[in-house]
């Protein structure tokens, strides 16, 4: 008994030696980064960056432009991805309600070039050319899958004695998920709902092909629209020093914006839990 406890614990601290050394090796590689990204990024700052369009030399256009595709995304996304989770959580059951959750789980981890490969033959191509649409789209087929999963696990997190006191005093179904259930979970929603849009206002390989980018303000979805993830690829290959100092400003100011949204919704998280107890 005691070399099978002592072999045991020579194990665990060989897993745990091993995890903490990965753990370590992966912070230093982040830090390393963002070290990086920090120096060059702050150093390309000026603020005309913010008052110009890219072909004066500025990212104003790419910057809108970015928010307006993830915001069309978020609301055509949104609704639809609260409606399947919550389809998934309240009326289905079985195995086709876990189809549904494991095409869900599937789409998420789906690599995003093939997304927008998909959207590019059917928004794309058959219309002639690139546009903004098609951007928007591609963004919003990656947030579906998050937001269903968001959804099913936030009402999962709900007391079945809500539900059951909402039926005993007279409410129909839709009634109680309505006012009862939604109400209760709103705040994981409304985490997960900012999570999924950081998560998509960062993507860059589903945008290549389908709306491109434009070096000149415009809100005119139907053509080529403004893209700061695709400007910073397309900048970082230019060989002029003065487009790649672009590029970092680009990325720093795309880090800090996704950084600011994880941080609201984890402050949100955190901010729950401190009321709860």
């Amino acid at each position: 008994m005691n070399d099978i406890k002592k072999r045991r614990l020579l194990i665990n601290k060989i897993i745990l030696a091993l995890s903490t050394a990965s753990a370590m090796l992966g912070l230093v590689f982040l830090f390393w980064i963002l070290t990086t990204l920090f120096l060059k990024g702050v150093s390309s700052l000026d603020w005309s960056l913010f008052t110009k369009d890219l072909v004066n030399g500025g990212l104003r256009n790419l910057i809108f432009g970015q928010f307006v595709m993830a915001l069309i995304a978020t609301f055509i996304g949104v609704p639809l991805g609260m409606l399947a989770g919550i389809y998934l959580r309240e009326y289905g059951y079985g195995k086709y309600a876990n189809i549904i959750r494991d095409l869900s789980d599937i789409m998420m981890s789906a690599p995003s070039i093939v997304i927008g490969a998909f959207v590019f033959a059917v928004f794309v191509a058959p219309f002639g050319g690139i546009n903004g649409w098609a951007g928007a789209i591609a963004l919003a087929i990656m947030l579906i899958p998050i937001v269903i999963s968001t959804t099913d696990n936030m009402l999962s997190l709900v007391p079945k004695e809500l539900r059951e006191a909402g039926i005993a005093l007279g409410g129909s179904k839709h009634k109680v998920i309505l006012d009862i259930i939604l109400k209760a979970a709103k705040v994981g929603l409304m985490t997960g709902i900012l999570l999924a849009f950081a998560r998509v206002i960062g993507e860059t390989a589903p945008l290549l092909f389908t709306c491109g980018t434009n070096s000149f303000w415009t809100t005119d979805l139907n053509n080529a629209f403004p893209s700061l993830t695709v400007s910073i690829y397309n900048l970082a290959n230019f060989p002029t020093d003065k487009a790649r100092d672009l590029a970092w400003a680009a990325s720093f100011i795309l880090t800090v914006i996704v950084l600011m949204i994880n941080l609201t919704g984890r402050y949100i998280i955190r901010n729950r839990k401190r009321k709860s107890k």
